[in-house]
């Protein structure tokens, strides 16, 4: 399969690695980019952990939450190019989109552009835009949360934003509650808690850590030891309540929120990226 230089620039975007690393890798992968992550790995490459953003090349995300703060909603409205979606017309279409969605309580994508505004639906008006842009403009992306307690960021720009649901509402959480959504924002945790890690991405990261350290060249009867250390680095790095809190590094995530209430957690969340 012919590599090509946008390629080797996606790989680098996904994993930081140097430009010939991620050349040399996609050619070994033959093209295939979890592989190739994987053999940067291996190599002993610092490589970013995989995301799964759900992101488009170019566009606004935006969240918001109602003013009791128990309902939130993050939108991608995406374009084709950055300069479409810089425009004033393009922002305030986006704000509109979320204006609707948070006024209407609508709790999916599909509902949301069925959702008719003066007899028009927003799929309509999605189409309406296109042709007011010259782009292709679509709804990439529409998730909510219910909870005791929510809260929204939206990153500046605009092309990064979170939500997320915490177990306790009352304004003694609400500070809280928003310094986790941007340390969602700036971590990237793929899950809230270990438990919540796919049992296939847990097999993926125990077998390549067991290859790691046969390769570093550990005895045989230490493999699996170290393996399952390296799943909890994993683990700490990746599930948020097992992240060093970005504010206080001597605290995880679950420290903190206890340290309001002991029975506060964060139930879920969403991370939202256009372009990742």
């Amino acid at each position: 399969m012919a590599i090509t230089a946008a390629d080797v620039n996606k790989l680098r975007q996904m994993t930081g690695s140097g430009m010939m690393d991620c050349k040399n890798a996609l050619v070994e992968a033959d093209g295939d980019f979890d592989l190739a992550i994987d053999i940067l790995r291996k190599k002993g490459q610092k490589v970013a952990a995989k995301r799964a953003d759900r992101a488009s090349n170019q566009g606004r995300v935006v969240a918001k939450k109602n003013a009791d703060q128990t309902f939130a909603a993050i939108v991608v409205v995406s374009c084709e190019t950055d300069f479409v979606a810089k425009n004033t017309d393009f922002v305030a279409f986006a704000d509109l989109i979320i204006d609707i969605a948070m006024a209407n309580k609508i709790k999916t994508r599909e509902e949301l552009l069925a959702h008719k505004i003066d007899g028009i639906t927003v799929e309509d008006m999605l189409i309406d835009m296109t042709g007011k842009t010259g782009e292709k403009t679509e709804l990439s992306a529409y998730e909510v949360i219910e909870a005791p307690c929510v809260a929204a960021y939206n990153h500046t720009g605009n092309l990064l934003a979170t939500i997320s649901g915490f177990t306790i509402g009352g304004e003694k959480v609400f500070e809280v509650a928003h310094n986790v959504a941007m340390q969602i924002a700036a971590m990237n945790p793929l899950a809230v808690s270990p438990e919540q890690i796919p049992q296939a991405t847990i097999a993926h990261e125990l077998e390549l850590a067991r290859e790691i350290t046969r390769q570093e060249g550990k005895p045989e009867n230490m493999v699996e030891k170290i393996a399952e250390g390296k799943l909890n680095k994993f683990f700490k790095e990746n599930t948020l309540l097992s992240q060093e809190f970005i504010r206080d590094n001597k605290l995880t995530v679950a420290d903190y929120l206890k340290q309001t209430d002991a029975n506060l957690t964060c139930c879920c969340f969403y991370r939202l990226q256009i372009g990742a």
